[in-house]
This record gives structure tokens, sequence and C-alpha cells, in this order.
């Protein structure tokens, strides 16, 4: 049995100097007067992880998952495409080959090709082998069978009740036939029948294990209901969300401001994520991203502007955690990447490769990432 994937995508070009803070690079604090965070020790400074690294202090939630050694960093990550577009970089990402415009599926649709699902239906894929919350489906999940989904109580056939036998017995003849119409409408029907048995037909709330308290908002909504189905066991075996907010040019904010609200929601829908899975952790891999970094120098509107190297983090039962990878290439001028970046110093595709090989059993990576040589293992993730 291989493990559910949750990825996590942070929109915007999230600052991973602010995120893991490098306190230990004095750099850092040459390049950012107002917005950098403080050493570990001082008040409002970063969280140390292992003297050289710390976590920005709204991440505090996250700092018991590390000490458990399920939660890993991955520092000076991402595309080797130098591009500073938010579309052009987050296409790179999902699409899982950077500088490739030919292809029109992405990495996670590409994987799951690879194999069949743990116990496929007479009729494709289980509506839920993978799943994307959000008003779009995320590009990873393109060219696949994935359910796209805002929320799991709004997908569900709308009319009345009296009606909706009718209406059901109308669908199933309209979506007999063969072909991709037939197939995604009886996928969509399968999916509602799916929702309705989880959920009682709308009449039971779920309730989050162990106290976890995800955040009132679309991002830890979405958190929870991939919890909720993971636990269902419903075949889930790939799930995606994202949250957005992360382009701070101006009034970014260091150990307080709009960045830390933002980091203090991710955390804490993380950590709810991580406590109502606990029982399932060790088949349960979450990795998050972002298209790019930030600038290394703050701006003068209080921000920071596009760049390069950023940070991914890894959490679950096979993870070894406890540990910040990579190759940290340094942050003087002499260091930096391009206009003044963080330098990548390990491809995104390392992290993810290592978790899809190890983690879900994938067979050829050559096949998800077209035109990238695997050979950097960093030893993320147990086998």
């Amino acid at each position: 049995m291989n493990d559910t994937l949750i990825v996590i995508f942070q929109r915007g070009g999230a600052d991973g100097l602010n995120i893991v803070v490098p306190h230990g690079d004095s750099a850092y604090y040459a390049a950012r007067s107002r917005l950098a965070i403080a050493k570990p020790g001082s008040d409002a400074g970063a969280l140390d992880l292992d003297g050289f690294f710390g976590l920005h202090p709204a991440l505090a939630p996250l700092k018991e998952i590390w000490d458990a050694h399920s939660l890993a960093a991955i520092h000076a990550c991402g595309s080797p495409d130098p591009t500073h577009s938010h579309f052009d970089a987050m296409d790179n990402m999902e699409r899982g080959a950077p500088g490739e415009k030919s292809l029109t599926s992405g990495w996670l649709a590409r994987h799951l090709a690879q194999g069949a699902p743990a116990t496929p239906p007479p009729d494709g894929d289980p509506p839920f082998r993978a799943v994307g919350f959000g008003a779009l489906l995320q590009g990873s999940l393109r060219g696949g069978s994935a359910t796209a989904l805002t929320n799991l109580e709004s997908f569900t056939l709308q009319a009345r009740p009296t009606d909706l036998p009718r209406i059901r017995a109308a669908h199933g003849q309209v979506y007999n036939g063969p072909g991709l119409l037939g197939a995604g409408g009886r996928q969509t029907l399968a999916a509602i029948d799916t929702i309705a048995r989880i959920t009682s037909g709308g009449k039971q709330r779920y309730q989050p294990a162990d106290g976890a308290r995800y955040p009132d908002t679309p991002f830890g909504k979405a958190l929870m209901q991939i919890a909720q189905l993971t636990k269902a066991d419903v075949g889930l075996e790939v799930a995606c969300a994202d949250i957005g907010d992360w382009d701070t040019h101006v009034n970014q904010g260091g150990a307080e401001g709009e960045m830390a609200a933002n980091l203090s929601e991710f955390a804490d829908g993380l950590h709810a994520l991580y406590t109502d899975l606990a029982d399932r952790l060790g088949r349960v891999t979450i990795v998050t991203m972002s298209e790019f970094g930030r600038r290394v120098a703050e701006n003068g509107g209080g921000g920071t502007d596009h760049g390069h190297g950023n940070v991914m983090f890894a959490l679950g039962g096979g993870v070894q955690g406890g540990k910040v990878y990579g190759q940290w290439p340094g942050l003087s001028a002499e260091q930096r990447y391009g206009p003044g970046d963080l330098a990548v110093t390990t491809d995104f595709r390392d992290v993810l490769g290592e978790i899809l090989l190890k983690r879900r059993g994938a067979a050829a990576l050559t096949e998800i990432f077209p035109g990238y040589n695997p050979a950097n293992q960093l030893g993320l993730v147990k086998a």
C-alpha cells in the first residue's frame, strides 16, 4: 500500500528566507534591516532548528512536528528555470518540466497514469483517487481523471428531494454510453454517491480527531476535507490544496504583519492536518511548494520582489525529519543568483521524485518529469 500524497501550493512566491530563517548567515541581516526575523532568543525571534536555521515565530505550531522528526525543510530549493513570472513559474512546477511548453498534462497526472488504482472500479478510476480543492483544478493534476472540488457539501445534485430519483435516473441514461463524456458523467455520479455516504446525505458533520482545529478559511476547510476523504477509505491517493497571498511586494512585515498572518494560517492548517491524521501518518506524506522565492534584499516598499531559490517542507510518518536538507549557497553578494536572489542548489524534482519513488512506488521518473535526471537522493524519506 502506497502513501496518500497531499501537495500544498503556496501561490504567489512565498519568501522562503523569512519562513526558514538563515539566522547563522550575517548577510541575511545586512540585506534586511526592517524585515529580518531576529535571532533565536530575541523577542519575536526565530525558533532555532539546528543552530543555523530557524522557523519564523508564526510557524510555532510546526515546531512540535519538527521535534517529533516528522517535519523536514529543504532550503535553496526550486526550479532551474530563471523566470520571475508567476504564471510561467507555476506552470513549470505544475507540469514538472521547466521550460517545456508542449506538455498538456501535469506531473501528478502522469504519475497516476503509471499505475492502476489500488481497488479499481468496473468503469474508470475511483472518483476520489485524485482530488484538487480550489476554484480550478491544479495544473499538476490536469490530463488525468482527477475530481475538482470547492467543498464536499456543495458537490451534489441540486433539486427538491422528491425530484432526485427521477433526475438521477435521467442522468444514468444520459451517461450510459461509451466515450469520455459517459465515463466522466458516471464518475461524477459516483462521486456524488460517495459524498452522500460519508456525510450521511449532508446530515453528518465531520469531527476532526484529537481536538484538531482547522482555520476557518478556504485553506483550512480544504485540508479538513482532505482528512475526511483520507479517513473514509474512498481510495484517495493524491490530493492538492492551495493557499494564496504570498506576493509580498509591499508591507510584508517581519515577525508580525501580513506575511506573518498568512504563515499562522499555513501552520495552523498543517498542524491540524497532522493531528487529525495521527493514526494514519505512517501512510501519509505532505509536501509544500511555491513557484519561487523572494529577492534577498528588501525593497523600498517594505516588501521583497520576485526571487529564485526557496524552501519546501515535507511532513509525515515516512519523513526523515528534524533536519534542513540541501546545500546552502550563502547570501553574500557574490553568492547570489542573477539580480540578487537565493541560488537554487536542489531541484524541486529531487524532492518530489524521491517521495514518488520511496513512498508512492513510482516506476519511471523520466516519464513523470521529462528531461530530468533523477541522480540526487537527499535521504529525505524512508523507503
